[in-house]
C-alpha cells in the first residue's frame, strides 16, 4: 500500500461521523418526549418526511440528529433544541439509566399514574414499596 492511501485511510477513519454515547443520549430524549405526547413512530416520520425507521434509528442513536432535523423534532414535540441536548457529559450512569427507564412504556405509565395521585403520603408509600420490590429483586 502506497503512502498516498495510508494517509487517505487515515483522514477517512478521523473523519468518520458515527454515533456515539451523546447520539444515545439525544435519542433516549427524543423518545421520551414522543411517548409522553403518545406519538407513534409513524406519525412522527409523516410529520418529518421520513419514515418510522428512521425515527428508531434517532432514538436508539444508532444515527445522528443533524441541528436542521434537531428544530425540526423540536418543533414536531413542541419543545426546544435544548430539550434533547441538555447536559450530555460522560460518565452519568444514573441518570442515563433513569432516562432509558423513562423512554419505555412502563416508565411512561409509571409517572402517568403518579401523577393523578394527589396525596404525597400515598405516592410516598408506593415509592417505598417499589423499593421494597427492587431490593428483593435484586437479593433473589
Amino acid at each position: 500500500m502506497g503512502r498516498k492511501a495510508a494517509a487517505y485511510r487515515k483522514i477517512s477513519n478521523t473523519n468518520k461521523r458515527s454515533a456515539d454515547e451523546r447520539d444515545v443520549r439525544i435519542g433516549q430524549r427524543l423518545r421520551t418526549r414522543r411517548m409522553e405526547l403518545k406519538i407513534s413512530q409513524q406519525e412522527l416520520g409523516d410529520v418529518l418526511g421520513v419514515s418510522f425507521q428512521q425515527i428508531q434509528k434517532y432514538e436508539k442513536g444508532v444515527n445522528r440528529i443533524g441541528a436542521a432535523r434537531l428544530v425540526q423534532l423540536a418543533e414536531a414535540l413542541d419543545t426546544n433544541t435544548g430539550y434533547f441536548i441538555g447536559e450530555l457529559e460522560k460518565g452519568r450512569g444514573h441518570e442515563s439509566a433513569f432516562g432509558e427507564f423513562l423512554a419505555t412504556r412502563e416508565g411512561v405509565a409509571i409517572v402517568e399514574a403518579m401523577i393523578t395521585i394527589d396525596e404525597e403520603r400515598v405516592r410516598r408509600l408506593i415509592i417505598d414499596i417499589a423499593r421494597t420490590l427492587g431490593d428483593i429483586c435484586k437479593a433473589a
